[in-house]
């Protein structure tokens, strides 16, 4: 029954951020990315499904890209270049069989994630 799961507020304005792209890769014991995912977030800030599901998730170390930069620019609250552009979140998955829930709570100049349900 594991997955992975993301969501993204900005906490600028209080509200979902929608139209964020997110990349997802699993590293390898080499530190090569292997790009495994992609999705853009909805309205409510959250992808239209999970990540990962229990037939994809395993154990192993992985890196969320939320790509911020763009999202900012749209809302016009972009530098040139943008303080936050790219937030990479990398992150261990012991049990497979696990839920993970990995949320960005973001403005343009600060981020915060935790390991949510």
């Amino acid at each position: 029954m594991g997955h992975l799961s993301t969501h993204v507020l900005d906490t600028t304005s209080g509200r979902p951020a929608a139209g964020v792209v997110i990349e997802l890769r699993r590293l390898a014991a080499d530190g090569t990315a292997e790009p495994i995912a992609s999705a853009v977030t909805n309205a409510d800030g959250r992808t239209d499904g999970p990540l990962l599901d229990d037939a994809t998730l395993s154990a192993g170390t992985y890196e969320l890209l939320f790509h911020v930069g763009a999202y900012f620019a749209r809302m016009g609250l972009d530098g040139s270049p943008p303080f936050l552009d790219v937030i990479p979140v990398r992150f261990g998955v012991c049990d497979p069989d696990g839920r993970y829930h990995v949320p960005l709570l973001v403005t343009p100049w600060s981020y915060a994630t935790y390991r949510g349900s």
